[in-house]
């Protein structure tokens, strides 16, 4: 029997990036399906996260998230530009968000046809592998989207035709995710479990293997 797991994701979160190639191989190796998620980002869905936060968290981040990226050997350097415009002197998302609104729409149009991992997969790598700067511009995300198996323009046109239906999207998976007991990214719920971070995907695949998970044949 195939298991299956629910991911919530970000297209801001390091950590989600940084996750997402081991969990791509994941689902090559085993007999097991990811329900991709999209969330917004904690800086968009709650402006006094940052305000709390302790100030040396953001060093710390930095610090961790450069040398997991070595670690795994990644490429990694912070978005140029970030997905999420905020005010510094908050550190919170400014009303005007021009990135991250699409994108969280456009990973859901890729999951509805049936390629929203490997969306996340190349998108992320766009944007957060440092190969390139304005990832947004020219055929960056084109090309990205076509490795996913994707049509960058049909799903921008899917996504202008009716951005509610997306956006309601987008909040019944950020309900999903508080109801299963989170709220950072990446998580990954198995039968109402949560495993938060992306260095719980080792627990996560304990787990899958105590209820029967099997290698792909």
């Amino acid at each position: 029997m195939t298991l299956s797991f629910d991911l919530f994701w970000s297209f801001r979160s390091p950590y989600s990036y940084l996750a997402t190639s081991r969990l791509v191989e994941m689902e090559k190796k085993y007999d097991l399906s990811i329900v991709v998620r999209p969330v917004y980002p904690i800086a968009v869905r709650s402006g006094e996260f940052f305000s709390q936060v302790n100030p040396l968290w953001i060093g710390y981040l930095m610090r961790d998230t450069y040398r997991l990226s070595q670690m795994l050997g990644l490429p990694y350097r912070w978005p140029r530009p970030d997905p999420v415009v905020v005010d510094p002197s908050t550190r919170a998302a400014t009303p005007n968000q021009p990135y991250i609104h699409r994108l969280a729409r456009l990973g859901c149009a890729a999951v509805e046809e049936g390629r929203g991992l490997a969306f996340l997969d190349e998108v992320s790598r766009v944007i957060w592998s440092g190969e390139v700067d304005n990832w947004h511009e020219g055929d960056h995300l084109k090309n990205a989207a076509a490795r996913a198996g994707c049509d960058l323009a049909k799903l921008d046109a899917k996504i202008t035709s009716d951005p509610d239906k997306y956006e309601a999207v987008i909040q019944a998976n950020q309900q999903a995710h508080k109801d299963a007991g989170h709220w950072g990214v990446p998580t990954m719920v198995f039968q109402d479990e949560p495993f938060f971070g992306q260095d719980r995907l080792d627990v996560l695949l304990w787990r899958l293997k105590l209820n029967g998970l099997k290698p792909r044949r």
